[in-house]
C-alpha cells in the first residue's frame, strides 16, 4: 500500500513526468497535491495500471485532489534543450500552475532542478511508493495518451494510438518508411538511416 506523502510537516506536491523515451510528442508532466485521507485501491505507479484502471482514475484525482496541474513541453522544445531539462521544465512549470502552493516536492526520479527554490526530495520508483507521485503519474500519462490519439488521428502511419511515440518497431518501420512527421523529436535517434530494428 502507498504512503500518501515523503513527509507530513510541509504541503507536499507529488511530480512525475511521461513521454520521456519517446521518439514523438511532447512530455508531459504534473503536479499533485492531495488530501491526508485520500485512498484509492487501484491507485499504483501508472505503468504497473491498466489504460483501463488509469481512465478510471483520472477523475477521481482531478475531482478529489487538494490541487493539480498538468503541463506539456513540445517536441520542438526537448531538442532545443534536451529531454532531461524538458522533464524538469515540465515539472517545474505544473508547479507553478497549481492553485495552491506546495512547501515541498516529492520527485519521482534521482534528479531534478527546482525552478522555485522549494525543497525537495527525488525518489526513485517513487511512484509505486507514495500516493501523491502515483497520482500525477497517473495525470501525466493519461493527458499524454489522449494527445498522442489527437496526433493519430493526424498521422495514423506511425500508429501512436497503440505505441503513443514509443520506439516500437512498428513505429521505427514507420518512420524508415514515410520519414519523420513534425512531432518528432529531432535529436532523438529517429532517424531512418540510423534505425536498428528488434
Amino acid at each position: 500500500m502507498l504512503e500518501n506523502f515523503y513527509q507530513t510537516s510541509l504541503v507536499e506536491a507529488g511530480c512525475d513526468e511521461a513521454g520521456r523515451g519517446c521518439l514523438a510528442g511532447s512530455v508531459f508532466a504534473a503536479a499533485v497535491i492531495l488530501p491526508p485521507d485520500f485512498h484509492h485501491p487501484l491507485l499504483n505507479d501508472s505503468k504497473q495500471m491498466t489504460e483501463r484502471q488509469r481512465d478510471m482514475l483520472r477523475p477521481v484525482i482531478e475531482r478529489e485532489a487538494v490541487a493539480w496541474a498538468v503541463a506539456e513541453v513540445t517536441a520542438e522544445r526537448i531538442d532545443e534543450i534536451n529531454i532531461l531539462k524538458a522533464s524538469f521544465e515540465g515539472m517545474n512549470r505544473a508547479v507553478e500552475m497549481l492553485r495552491v502552493r506546495p512547501e515541498f516536492l516529492a520527485i519521482d526520479g534521482n534528479r531534478f532542478y527546482p525552478a522555485s527554490g522549494l525543497p525537495y526530495k527525488c525518489i526513485v520508483k517513487g511512484d509505486g511508493k507514495y500516493a501523491n507521485i502515483a497520482a500525477a503519474s497517473v495525470l501525466a500519462k493519461t493527458h499524454r495518451d489522449e494527445y498522442m490519439m489527437r496526433l493519430h488521428e493526424e498521422y495514423p502511419m506511425y500508429g501512436w494510438d497503440s505505441n503513443k511515440g514509443y520506439p516500437t518497431k512498428k513505429h521505427r518501420l514507420a518512420v524508415r518508411e514515410y520519414g519523420l512527421s513534425p512531432y518528432h523529436r529531432k535529436t532523438f535517434n529517429c532517424d531512418p538511416a540510423q534505425l536498428e530494428l528488434f
